[in-house]
């Protein structure tokens, strides 16, 4: 049986500039760079310039007239509405956590090197005089290396791979001597199974010490001895001095865990470096700052588009079909350009509010770059100084980098939680995690620091820590627990 309702229902949508703004804000510098490149490439509407012409404006009233205008003279066609504006990709659902799930999407950004990990060993591959079944195999082998150099594919599947898919009757023991002709390719250590016969590889190929002997011993029969640092049990083993084992676990220390790195770290390297997004800059008890836009250009209205629109609305009679199809589109790139300077203009201010707000409330560091000067600081402090939700504080310190005289921070640096001295003093965590980091830093390593006792150091010192505290900071740190710091 059909019904029929009426129901009141709030609901909270987004524009699309608003929509723009939030995607603007989370993005780092050089980010940004990327995407006003691509709008200008896109958008024939947008372009460089200082000295911008009046900005391109039209009345709802206008737009109205417009639109009855074309449907009057094309029966069927929609009015210009939002959707003839925008592309699909700039439309998507207004609800927020879809936003959110769309901006986390990393687009693939082409990147040149000079010879890939795979190209190498294909290239070493070509020097051996191999017959063909055996070159298809290693080519195989070689398709199944990881970046960072290691072979993490049983040699089971391999084979079965090669029988089904290259119809190669081959055995599992086939394989691994294809395998071990690769583990004598550069670099030393690839195509490894695992941690253990990567630095094994690696111990047989290089020059040979006394210690050498000594060191392969150590990662072929105490391999979980010598990751745990159980160093009592391999003297034992082995019946060798202090010294000895000393020089032998530095032998392996100097060893490369990844050796694919050398080729895998080209994207990183060029996918994390460091664009500060601000500049500060002291002097005298005087704090400067700035944004940095130097790969930003200011942008414009293109006037050619931004006139032929206002021919078309200043002599709407006696225009054609053709005409009106191209000034709709005219309309269209017009809006999408005006929206994203606009967006682009909110994005810097509210970079440089929520900075300054932060510059406000940690002012002796960035006078003094002293860690321990910084005070305690959460979202809600800049919210409130700041005057903006604290969801919009967090998209901006997220990814965004300032330039000091003291070094380059992530925004991140600056928030930390309090605590109180016994005292009832309030002070950062920040800086209990510094007294910390020194007194490991000093520690015997013969005899680590465990938590419990660092706890009791930090109650002398007037800060009242549980023990779990001590080793949640301790983890935030990177810090291994006392037993893997201990050293002979």
């Amino acid at each position: 049986m059909l019904k029929q309702q009426l129901r009141q229902q709030l609901q909270q949508k987004l524009s699309p500039q608003q929509i723009q703004v939030i995607r603007l804000l989370e993005l780092p510098a050089i980010e940004l760079e990327e995407k006003v490149k691509h709008e200008l490439e896109e958008n024939p509407a947008l372009e460089e310039g200082k000295d911008a012409p009046d900005e391109f404006d039209q009345t709802d009233s206008e737009i109205g007239d417009n639109s009855d205008s074309m449907t009057e003279n094309n029966e069927g066609e929609d009015d210009l509405s939002l959707g003839d504006y925008l592309t699909e990709d700039d439309i998507p659902d207004y609800k927020l956590q879809e936003i959110r799930e769309k901006s986390t999407k990393k687009e693939d950004i082409p990147f040149s090197v000079s010879e890939s990990l795979n190209e190498f060993l294909l290239q070493q591959l070509g020097f051996r005089n191999l017959p063909e079944k055996e070159v298809k195999i290693a080519e195989y082998i070689i398709g199944n290396i990881d970046d960072d150099g290691y072979l993490r594919r049983d040699l089971g599947a391999i084979a079965d791979d090669l029988m089904f898919q290259a119809g190669l009757d081959i055995s599992e023991k086939d394989v691994e001597t294809i395998l071990k002709m690769i583990q004598d390719f550069e670099p030393t250590g690839i195509g490894a199974r695992n941690l253990q016969e990567c630095l094994c590889l690696q111990l047989q190929k290089k020059e040979q010490t006394p210690e050498t002997p000594i060191a392969i011993q150590i990662i072929q029969n105490y391999f979980d001895d010598f990751s745990r640092k159980h160093y009592e049990k391999i003297l034992r083993g082995l019946n060798i001095s202090e010294g000895t084992l000393k020089k032998a676990i530095r032998e392996i220390t100097l060893l490369n865990p990844k050796p694919g790195n050398a080729w895998g770290g080209t994207m990183e390297t060029a996918m994390s470096q460091i664009i500060p997004d601000f500049i500060v800059d002291s002097n005298n008890g005087e704090i400067t700052l700035s944004m940095n836009n130097r790969g930003i250009p200011d942008l414009r209205i293109n006037k050619g588009y931004q006139d032929m629109f206002h021919d078309y609305t200043n002599n709407k009679a006696n225009q054609t079909t053709e005409r009106k199809n191209a000034v709709q589109f005219v309309k269209q790139k017009l809006d999408a350009a005006q929206w994203f300077i606009d967006a682009v203009k909110q994005r810097q201010e509210t970079l440089m509010r929520t900075m300054e707000a932060i510059i406000q409330l940690q002012r002796e560091f960035f006078l003094t770059g002293d860690e321990a000067t910084l005070r305690p600081m959460i979202l809600k402090d800049v919210a409130e100084k700041a005057g903006y939700d604290i969801s919009t504080i967090s998209r901006v310190s997220n990814s965004k980098y300032v330039q000091t005289n003291f070094g380059i921070y992530p925004l991140k640096y600056f928030f930390s939680e309090s605590m109180q001295t016994d005292s009832g003093e309030e002070i950062s965590t920040r800086e209990v995690k510094k007294i910390m980091k020194e007194h490991i830093e000093a520690e015997d390593k013969r005899k680590p620091l465990t938590d419990e006792e660092l706890a009791n150091i930090l109650k002398e010192k007037g800060y009242v820590i549980a023990r779990r505290t001590v080793a949640k900071y301790r983890e935030q740190l990177g810090i291994p627990v006392a037993r893997l710091r201990k050293e002979i």
